[in-house]
């Protein structure tokens, strides 16, 4: 939800603070602020609005000065985004940032209030930084694991004590804190990016580890104050891929960056042409025994757990429960050891994700993360791990790792289908190499950019539209529609093609823009009469299709044709139009395209 960012060294705290939350600000852009010890004093700036409102705050009121502080940018959860809401939080002791939500805040505030605390914020936050306040007897750590004990929920903390200047001090439980190790200079931060202009070194906290920081030495405390050691690791991605390259958005150099993602994904789980789990401990027989699967995620990933859904089912017969990760605990599903749960996240860090990954142990369930971010929540909890080689996804709109997520879900289909002898190993083989070209497709759906600019300049005029499909192609609309509402704030929804005429027709109006994916041979007849019933309307009919398919003239109004590639692994190759209308739509509209409104890029609060 929010990003926050420490620093302690030799440089000016300030501008290396401001520079690490430039690379966090599409955790959240509601407000900013940076806390700087300055001469014994904690000094604080903070404001509503992006980044840049903080920059130009701090070149008229005079940036703090000094070699420790703590930063943040924020993500509204408790109190409207404003100057006073703004973290960090804190008082002249004690002062701190908090990525994450306090369950029991009001129970601590009342507490507090009856002892004396007046409060300014309607954050939960706040409460925190008064507790510690409270509890704090001259000995931070003490400090901090008293208030571990009192407060429920999610949380990852920077927090600043005035009576030790020289040290940070950081905890995290649910959600993300990375710890970065430099020369005579070190860091905390809510992901690698933030830190990788300074060092590529980090140490990955766990639930309730504490870091000490100073400028030359990092410890770690249990809750016990036991010290730990932990395992210094070190980012592999280019400082490059964290910036935008020459691209006007982050979200178009990640559409470009495809091709390069799905091969690097897909190349070291292939070998003589067939799927090869065996880097990751998986026991191929026992990955082809499961009674059923549930696939459990939000967003743009549950929407790769659609497509995986229709290839496993199709091809391994195994059946497969697709759920959104927010629904799933709350419906009490009936799974067991026999199942095997698949939960899909980029940042390994979504709170309801990992919520429906403890429900699958305490059930006895086998579970499997499929992720980016190596080292995170789920992928630690997780019993089985596969890593998408996407490197970091800065726009909050998901592209490329999307697009990862779904050709892993391909790997494992064709596996388990292999496996469970629901095909020979001459199909397996055929399908596996199909994937293996799938980037040089994907490549040449870039080539589209033209004609998707053309049909984005037909929807800025739009209220509302809708995508339909069938099958895979209604996966597909469902992800083409999640990415035009979110960054062109345009209502649309998706549908299964044959359920228009159970209601949703009614809704089709004089030029109303229907978005239609066709793609499945199959079912290709069946879409094509449905797309007849919306035009028969009115409506204003873009068609994103196959090569091959036959489309009758005053059928569609534009067509967009999309490059051959094997029928099963067209979603992979229909989502790139996609992406580029819903991109070019939001640009023509003036939005701003990686940071559209009210949303954060990983959801690690519920």
């Amino acid at each position: 939800m929010c990003g926050i960012v420490g620093y302690i060294g030799d440089r000016d705290c300030a501008d290396v603070l401001v520079n690490s939350l430039e690379k966090l600000e599409y955790r959240g852009y509601d407000s900013a602020g940076i806390a700087v010890l300055e001469n014994g004093v904690i000094k604080v700036e903070k404001c509503k609005g992006r980044l840049e409102n903080l920059r130009n705050k701090m070149a008229a009121d005079g940036k703090p000065y000094g070699h420790v502080g703590i930063g943040h940018t924020r993500w509204a959860t408790h109190g409207e985004p404003s100057d006073i809401n703004s973290h960090p939080h804190g008082n002249k002791r004690v002062t701190i940032v908090h990525n994450g939500i306090i369950e029991n805040y009001r129970q601590i505030k009342e507490f507090l209030i009856s002892e004396g605390y007046s409060f300014v914020s309607e954050t939960d936050t706040e409460t925190v930084a008064k507790l510690l306040d409270y509890y704090y007897t001259g000995d931070p750590v003490d400090t901090i694991i008293k208030v571990l004990a009192e407060i429920k929920g999610s949380y990852a903390l920077g927090i600043m004590f005035r009576d030790f200047p020289d040290r940070i001090f950081a905890v995290r439980k649910d959600s993300p804190l990375i710890v970065g190790k430099g020369e005579h200079e070190n860091f905390i931060a809510s992901d690698v990016p933030a830190i990788m202009q300074y060092t590529r070194d980090y140490y990955l906290l766990d639930t309730n580890d504490i870091a000490v920081l100073t400028k030359e030495n990092i410890e770690f405390f249990n809750i016990h104050k036991e010290r730990l050691e932990k395992k210094l690791n070190t980012a592999d991605w280019d400082v490059d891929a964290a910036e935008k390259g020459g691209y006007e958005h982050f979200m178009l150099k990640e559409i470009n960056e495809q091709p390069t993602a799905v091969k690097t994904t897909i190349t070291p789980r292939i070998t003589d042409s067939m799927p090869d789990f065996s880097a990751e401990g998986f026991d191929a027989a026992k990955l082809s025994s499961y009674n059923k699967i549930y696939i459990v995620a939000c967003g743009t990933a549950m929407h790769a757990g659609m497509v995986g859904k229709y290839v496993i089912e199709k091809l391994a017969r195994i059946p497969v429960i697709v759920d959104i990760a927010s629904e799933f605990r709350y419906r009490d599903p009936l799974i067991d050891k026999e199942d095997l749960v698949i939960l899909i996240s980029q940042s390994g860090e979504t709170a309801d994700t990992k919520a429906a990954l403890e429900l699958a142990k305490l059930n006895g369930a086998d579970t499997l993360a499929i992720v980016n971010v190596k080292g995170s929540s789920i992928a630690r909890a997780a019993d089985m791990v596969v890593y998408t080689h996407a490197g970091p996804e800065i726009s909050v709109a998901s592209t490329k790792a999307y697009m990862v997520q779904i050709s892993v879900m391909y790997l494992l289909a064709f596996e388990l289908a292999y496996g469970t002898g629901r095909i020979s190993k001459e199909q397996c083989e055929k399908y596996t190499k199909e994937l293996q070209n799938i980037p040089s497709v994907i490549k040449e759906a870039i080539g589209l950019e033209k004609d998707c600019q053309f049909i984005a300049s037909k929807l800025l005029n739009a209220d509302s539209l809708l995508y339909i499909g069938r099958g895979l192609d209604y996966a597909s609309s469902m992800e083409g529609s999640l990415k035009l509402k979110e960054i062109s704030y345009i209502h649309s929804e998706s549908y299964a093609a044959g359920e228009l005429k159970h209601g949703t027709i009614s809704l089709i109006t004089e030029n109303m823009p229907v978005i239609a994916v066709v793609t499945q041979k199959d079912l290709e007849e069946k879409t094509i009469s449905n797309i007849k019933e919306v035009k028969a309307r009115g409506a204003m009919v873009i068609l994103v299709c196959g090569e091959d398919v036959v489309v009758e003239d005053k059928v569609a109004d534009y067509i967009i044709r999309l490059p051959k590639a094997e029928q099963m692994l067209m979603p992979m190759v229909a989502a790139v139009p996609l992406q580029l209308i819903a991109y070019y739509t939001a640009v023509l509209k003036g939005n701003d395209v990686d940071k559209p409104r009210n949303l954060a890029k990983s959801v690690t609060v519920e």
